[in-house]
């Protein structure tokens, strides 16, 4: 009954408009003066989740998405990807999606590549005979890889919620992320054959791809240089994201030659202002973490898990179900932060590997993004094309799919995310 009182009260506040850090400590503050009767812990619990090193590396990497977007380094990404693939039937919307693939590799954000590749990719694919639907589809599911593709906020949130290696969830995240692509990749082909309107352009001339691969070539090291660093034990996470910010500095003032001092700090207020969100919701999830602590809350929820005798599958399957129903109403981060401190002490009594866990979290945040009534990613893309939201759901309708088989796929074979992390030497 604690339970959810403590669930439908953080939920309640959320709902009704108050940001998400204030949620958290409001909640926690209520339930440390109700059971406790003071809140001297809090200031303690606060500083020790925050005085990490591990959460340098997310300043970092947002830095590096902000300075890459800013110098237009992802502007060839695009005409990369359609000079490449957009002559094959379906191109396009394959172009589409591995370019919102390798920009989810650069930005880590959903929402973000939603809106820089689809305000590319949708009137061109218009231009092609898709018809609107389908454009509108491909490009808000394609933007949610950005939670799956590693550098991934919600990731990193998670890895600090969840004390797992921030390196091997990166790392368990590239074989589902690339699979997801190429099956959302599969059915863009499939699809333009059922669509008689819809044409292909010309094949370019061989030159001609060329010149584009070497437009894009300093968009298309990014992620080697950042993953490649991590998997072969060159640098740490957070090390990654710094080498990523010193390449994303190199190739926008020396390659593209179009940054200057007022970018630069421009690049850095946004990334403060996002920075210190984040943190301040961390820090608000500390203050509940300890708060369902102190009443025994995961000790209640593990003994009520066990009583069911649910298995780890039936576990795992149960809460994949919960956070698909959080996720129409609540936004990524809100379901991490409420979630993972619950449910971890179940899952390690279950025996369940949390970066395991961590990736199916993510893909299912992936619908979140895409299904209604509060998916982001539908309504960025409304916003950037001005198309009714029946047309944007229905869209991205065929894509929630297969992500469920998705979702499923992995369930059913986890060696897709762990075994990556397993051979680079990651200790859990």
């Amino acid at each position: 009954m604690t339970a959810v009182v403590v669930f439908a009260g953080l939920i309640l506040l959320l709902l009704i408009g108050i940001p998400i850090f204030a949620a958290l400590g409001l909640m926690a503050t209520a339930i440390l003066l109700i059971f406790e009767g003071d809140v001297s812990a809090v200031a303690d619990t606060v500083f020790s989740h925050l005085n990490k090193d591990l959460l340098t590396a997310i300043p970092l990497f947002v830095l590096m998405a902000q300075i890459m977007i800013r110098a237009k380094v992802i502007d060839d990404l695009y005409e990369f990807a359609h000079t490449v693939v957009g002559h094959i039937r379906g191109g396009l919307g394959v172009a589409t999606v591995l370019s919102c693939t390798i920009f989810a590799a650069i930005s880590g954000s959903s929402v973000a590549t939603a809106l820089s590749v689809g305000s590319s990719a949708v009137p061109q694919m218009k231009r092609f005979g898709y018809p609107t639907r389908d454009a509108l589809g491909v490009v808000a599911a394609g933007g949610t890889l950005g939670i799956l593709i590693p550098p991934s906020g919600p990731m990193i949130l998670y890895a600090i919620v969840s004390e797992v290696s921030i390196g091997a969830l990166f790392l368990a995240g590239i074989i589902p992320g690339v699979l997801m692509a190429l099956v959302f990749s599969i059915f863009c082909v499939v699809q333009a054959t059922r669509r008689a309107g819809v044409k292909a352009p010309e094949m370019a001339a061989f030159s001609k791809m060329v010149a584009a691969t070497k437009r894009s070539i300093w968009a298309l090291m990014a992620p080697p240089v950042v993953m490649g660093g991590i998997y072969f034990g060159i640098f740490t996470a957070s090390e990654a994201a710094a080498a990523g910010c010193v390449y994303a500095l190199a190739v926008a003032v020396l390659a593209y030659r179009n940054f200057g001092i007022s970018d630069l700090w421009a690049c850095a207020q946004q990334t403060m202002r996002t920075s210190v969100m984040v943190f301040m919701i961390i820090a608000g999830a500390a203050m509940f973490g300890h708060a369902i602590t102190i009443i025994r809350l995961p000790v209640g929820v593990t003994e009520m898990v066990a009583n069911l005798g649910l298995g780890p599958i039936g576990f795992i399957v149960a809460v994949m179900g919960l956070v698909f129903v959080l996720g129409m109403f609540l936004e990524t981060i809100s379901i991490i932060l409420i979630t993972t401190p619950i449910l971890l002490p179940t899952m390690h009594e279950l025996g369940i590997d949390p970066i395991w866990y961590g990736v199916l979290l993510m893909i299912n945040l992936e619908l979140a993004l895409i299904t209604p009534p509060v998916g982001m990613n539908l309504f960025v893309i409304k916003g950037i094309t001005d198309a009714p939201l029946s047309d944007v759901v229905r869209g991205a309708a065929p894509f929630v799919a297969l992500m469920i088989g998705g979702l499923a796929c992995l369930i059913a074979f986890p060696e897709l995310a762990t075994w990556l992390p397993a051979t680079s030497g990651f200790g859990r």
